[in-house]
């Protein structure tokens, strides 16, 4: 995976044509590069980025950014009020609670 700006790519080897090429995973809008090196690639993939916010700016078109920050999670209504008790008993919002449980989860798997 590379990053810039946000945006993540993730990238695949085509030994048959001998070429990288990559798709920008966190947005809805489809972005491709390719490049023979791996600094061909990496040039490439931050071009297509700069590329895509430059037409949105010349088009009047605001970009997707990777991530907002928010995000809907459907729960059974017996998981939602054990959250929200669990929550009230650490004096906590039930967002911070929810953003408490999903970090330790995910440090716990990096």
């Amino acid at each position: 995976m590379i990053e810039y700006n946000g945006y993540m790519g993730t990238v695949e080897y085509d030994a048959e044509a001998k070429l990288f090429h990559g798709d920008v995973l966190n947005t809805r809008d489809v972005i491709t590069f390719q490049g023979t090196t791996v600094e061909e690639i990496e040039t490439a993939f931050r071009a297509s980025i700069d590329d895509y916010l430059d037409w949105c700016r010349k088009d009047g078109v605001e970009p997707e950014r990777p991530y907002s920050g928010r995000f809907n999670v459907r729960l059974s209504p017996d998981l939602h009020r054990r959250i929200a008790v669990a929550a009230k008993k650490q004096r906590m919002s039930i967002n911070s609670f929810v953003e408490k449980a999903v970090a330790d989860k995910v440090a716990a798997l990096w």
